[in-house]
C-alpha cells in the first residue's frame, strides 16, 4: 500500500491536546515505555476525539515494543487476539491496549516472507554447514521482527495480520486517515502520515489508500465509515462513499456474530436514526436486513414505513438523556412494527397471542440467521417484550407482583412509552404500571425509583407463613 503524504509533526502550540486530558493510566503506559527505550504514541480514536474537544471512550497506545516484550514489561498485561496479537494492560478501572506497530507489507511480500519462513529443505553438496545455519538464523531473526505473515483469501479480505513494521507502516495501513494521528508524549506533538489534520478541519470520513482495496480487505470498514461519519457529524469523501456503494453487497463476507455487534455500535451510538438513512442511502440495509428492507419499500394500507425512523429517534432521545437501551429494546422498537403484523398474520392463521409472538419471532430469527447473527439470550427477551404488552391490558389482573419481577418488564415498558408516543391513548397504561411498581416499593419500603428504569424491579417477597407446631398428645388415662 503506497501512499505519497508526507509526514507533518504539529507542535504543541498549533493543537488543543493538554497532556491534562489523557488517562493518567495512559500516560504511565507510555512513559514507562518511553524510559524502556521503545517508541510509543497514543494513538486512534482518543486522539481523535480529543482533537474535537470529544470525551474518548478509550486510550490506545502504539509501540514498537513486541507482544513478548510488552508481556515482560507489564505484569498487569494480557496477551488477547488471533489475527493480530494485542496487549491489555489492566488497572484497577481501565483496560489500556497496546498494540505493536503493524507494517503494509502486502499479499506478495506475505508469501515472500511465508516461503522464507518455511522450513529448510534437505541440504545439497553446494550448501555448506556453515551457510544452512546462518540461513536459520535469518529466518529467526525474520521471525522475531515480523511475527506471522499476512494471509489473505483469494479475493483479497485478510484472514491473519500480524506482521510488525514501522510507525509510519502502522499510520499507513489503518482504517480512515482521521483514526491514524499520533500523539507523541516525549514533546506533546501530534505526528500525521497521512493527511488526517486536515480531513478533521474538513469533517470528512475518508479511506487511506484505494477504498475499494481496503473495503476488500476487510468489508466491515463500510460500517465503520458509516458509524464515524454519523457519530462525528461527518461526511464520507466522494471516492470513499462510491466504494461503498460499489461493494456494499461484499458485507455479508463478514461473519453474522460480527456484524450483529457492528450494528449495535452504529445504533446505540446516540446517532441510531441518521445511522439508518446513511446505511439505506449507500446500499448496506439491504444486504444486512433482505427481508426487513424489502418490507420496507412496501406499503401498509397505503402508508410508508416511518415508524422505524420513529423508534430509533426515540432510542437517540434516551441515549441523550443518559437512559440506557439494551440490545434486546433496540431489535424489539427497530423491527416492532414488522413483527407486530407476523403476529397478526400467525393470529389470522388460528394461534393463540402467545403462541403467534413466539412464532412470529421465531421466523425473524430464522431470517436473520445468515446475515445478523442475534444471540438467542436477545431474541427471548425481544419475545417476552411482546407478549407483555398483551399482558399490560390487564391491570394488574392475577400475580400483578409476578409481572413486574420479570427481568424484560422494565424494558416491555420502555416500549410501551413509545408505542403510546405514537398514539396517545385516552388512558395511559404506561403511567398505570409505573404507578403500580412505585405502591409495590413503597410497601417493601424501599426507595421509590423510576418505574421500568435499569434497576431491577422487584415483586415483594411473600411473608413465610409459619407452620403450627403440633401439639404432643397428653398422656393416656389409664
Amino acid at each position: 500500500m503506497n501512499t505519497n503524504m508526507e509526514k507533518v509533526i504539529i507542535p504543541r502550540a498549533e493543537h488543543s491536546i493538554s497532556r491534562a486530558l489523557l488517562s493518567p493510566n495512559g500516560v504511565k503506559v507510555l512513559y514507562k515505555l518511553r524510559e524502556h527505550g521503545f517508541i510509543a504514541y497514543l494513538v486512534g480514536g482518543g486522539v481523535r476525539d480529543l482533537l474535537l474537544g470529544r470525551e474518548p471512550k478509550d486510550f490506545d497506545v502504539v509501540t514498537d515494543a513486541t507482544p513478548n516484550q510488552l508481556k515482560k514489561l507489564f505484569r498487569n498485561c494480557r496477551l488477547i487476539g488471533r489475527r493480530f496479537r494485542l496487549a491489555h494492560v489492566h488497572f484497577h478501572d481501565e483496560i489500556i491496549e497496546v498494540a505493536t506497530f503493524r507494517s503494509t507489507v502486502d499479499a506478495a511480500e506475505a508469501a515472500i516472507e511465508e516461503a522464507a519462513d518455511a522450513p529448510p529443505e534437505e541440504p545439497t553438496e553446494a550448501v555448506s554447514e556453515a551457510e544452512q545455519l546462518e540461513d536459520e538464523r535469518g529466518r529467526r531473526r525474520r521471525r522475531q521482527h515480523h511475527g506471522p505473515p499476512i494471509l489473505k483469501s483469494e479475493d483479497g479480505m485478510v484472514l491473519r495480520d500480524n506482521v510488525f513494521g514501522t510507525p509510519e507502516e502502522d499510520a499507513i495501513r489503518r482504517d480512515f486517515t482521521v483514526n491514524a494521528l499520533f500523539y507523541n508524549i516525549s514533546d506533546f506533538s501530534i505526528i500525521d502520515h497521512v493527511g488526517g489534520m486536515e480531513d478533521l478541519k474538513n469533517g470528512l470520513i475518508r479511506t487511506i489508500g484505494d477504498p475499494l482495496v481496503r473495503f476488500t480487505e476487510d468489508p466491515v470498514r463500510m460500517i465503520r465509515a458509516i458509524r464515524f461519519a454519523s457519530m462525528l457529524g461527518f461526511n464520507i469523501e466522494p471516492r470513499t462513499e462510491a466504494a461503498i456503494e460499489a461493494l456494499c453487497g461484499t458485507i455479508n463476507k463478514a461473519t453474522p456474530p460480527r456484524l450483529y455487534e457492528e450494528v449495535l455500535k452504529l445504533l446505540l451510538m446516540g446517532a441510531g436514526e441518521r445511522t439508518y438513512q446513511m446505511m439505506r442511502h449507500n446500499g448496506l440495509f439491504e444486504p444486512l436486513f433482505p427481508h426487513f428492507d424489502a418490507w420496507l419499500s412496501r406499503e401498509s394500507d397505503g402508508y410508508p414505513h416511518v415508524r422505524v425512523s420513529k423508534a430509533l429517534e426515540w432510542v437517540d432521545d434516551q441515549l441523550g438523556q443518559g437512559v440506557p437501551v439494551s440490545a434486546p429494546l433496540l431489535i424489539a422498537l427497530m423491527f416492532g412494527e414488522y413483527l407486530e403484523e407476523k403476529v397478526a398474520a400467525f393470529r389470522e392463521a388460528g394461534l393463540p397471542p402467545q403462541q403467534a409472538t413466539d412464532a412470529a419471532v421465531a421466523a425473524f430469527a430464522g431470517e436473520l440467521s445468515p446475515t445478523v447473527a442475534v444471540p438467542n439470550r436477545a431474541l427471548v427477551t425481544v419475545r417476552d417484550i411482546l407478549n407483555l404488552q398483551q399482558r399490560f391490558h390487564k391491570t394488574p389482573g392475577r400475580n400483578g407482583r409476578g409481572v413486574i419481577a420479570r427481568p424484560s418488564f422494565g424494558d416491555a415498558l420502555q416500549y410501551l412509552r413509545f408505542t403510546e408516543r405514537l398514539t396517545p391513548p385516552k388512558r395511559s397504561l404506561a403511567e398505570w404500571w409505573e404507578r403500580y411498581v412505585a405502591q409495590q416499593l413503597e410497601a417493601q419500603g424501599a426507595p421509590v425509583e423510576a418505574a421500568g428504569s435499569e434497576a431491577a424491579v422487584e415483586a415483594p417477597k411473600k411473608k413465610r407463613r409459619r407452620r403450627k407446631r403440633r401439639k404432643k398428645p397428653g398422656p393416656m388415662p389409664e
